[in-house]
């Protein structure tokens, strides 16, 4: 039983255990900072799971995924503004939005390649940047401050810390079997095929196109979710939630915690979280330093964290 308990299955489960009692530790010490933080990465690594299963999985490098982010913060903002706070209103109308962008996005770039595919969805990502920056009604490049969080009938209390921490782990945690349930049936593994040898897999009958446009609606619409999450937040959304560089911040929770791999995103929203909060403490000029931490997993840690933690070396 003992050669059975792996390093990596042991840092799951620590991360899991302490990500469950996390507001036990801040209600016992006081330290308010601590849910403040976490629930933001967790959020963010809801939001690099939906990435993973396009970009890990399909392969599709997308450098448009902030577009959803802004997308489904936007609907609950716009909506909370228009006087309809009911998440049950508020909630299915972002993720709509949020899955009508991608099979938008997806059904013009997936008729591409290589840089042609990641040019489009950024091409889109920064439309929407520029159309909510004209949004006068809307607070344009100023944001939009929410004017409560979505209500839920008493059923749940977005307003309140440890249960808003609570509903965004239980999201998070859902996507992640959800991806798991997805990528380990027979959907998942076309789309895999794909993604080594799309040609192949058409040749024996796959219809690729529609399977890479359905996993890419599907990560647009989590990406959403984690968008929704956000706003509440912060009770605020901009634009800035949609530049590119956002997109760019996924991509390295992505690829620093293992693309393809199940824990990989939430190991790399940790991981990047943490070195931008430590590194700025030390520094205002931290990026200079992150920089290279991160050039460093990339080379010498094939698979990123996940890859580390299961022992993989370079051949």
């Amino acid at each position: 039983m003992i050669r059975k308990l792996n390093l990596r299955a042991v840092v799951i489960a620590t991360l899991l255990a302490a990500l469950l009692l996390l507001p036990l530790y801040t209600s016992l010490t006081g330290d308010r900072f601590a849910l403040t933080l976490f629930t933001r990465i967790v959020i963010l690594a809801l939001a690099a799971v939906s990435l993973n299963l396009a970009l890990g999985y399909g392969g599709m490098v997308s450098f448009g995924h902030a577009a959803f982010l802004g997308i489904g913060g936007y609907a609950v903002g716009i909506l909370s503004y228009e006087g309809v706070g009911s998440g049950f209103v508020q909630w299915p109308i972002a993720l709509g939005a949020s899955a009508l962008f991608a099979l938008v996005i997806g059904a013009l770039s997936l008729r591409t390649r290589g840089v042609y595919f990641i040019m489009i969805p950024l091409a889109f990502a920064q439309m929407a940047y520029y159309i909510a920056s004209g949004l006068a009604r809307y607070g344009g490049d100023d944001g939009l401050t929410l004017q409560n969080r979505s209500s839920f009938a008493g059923l749940i209390n977005p307003s309140n810390k440890v249960q808003f921490y609570y509903l965004c782990l239980a999201l998070l945690l859902g996507s992640i079997y959800l991806v798991w349930r997805l990528t380990n049936s027979r959907f998942g593994l076309a789309v895999q095929g794909a993604r080594s040898n799309d040609t192949r897999m058409r040749a024996i009958g796959f219809p690729t196109y529609r399977y890479k446009l359905a996993c890419f609606v599907i990560s647009g619409t989590l990406c959403g979710l984690a968008g929704i999450l956000l706003a509440n937040n912060t009770d605020f959304v901009s634009p800035a939630i949609m530049f590119w560089t956002r997109s760019g911040d996924l991509i390295v929770m992505v690829v620093l915690g293992g693309m393809g791999s199940l824990f990989g995103p939430l190991f790399g929203a940790v991981a990047l979280l943490f070195l931008e909060e430590a590194l700025s403490r030390i520094t205002e000029y931290w990026q200079i330093l992150l920089g290279p931490l991160l050039l460093l997993v990339v080379l010498f840690a094939r698979g990123g964290i996940d890859g580390l933690l299961k022992g993989a070396r370079r051949g």
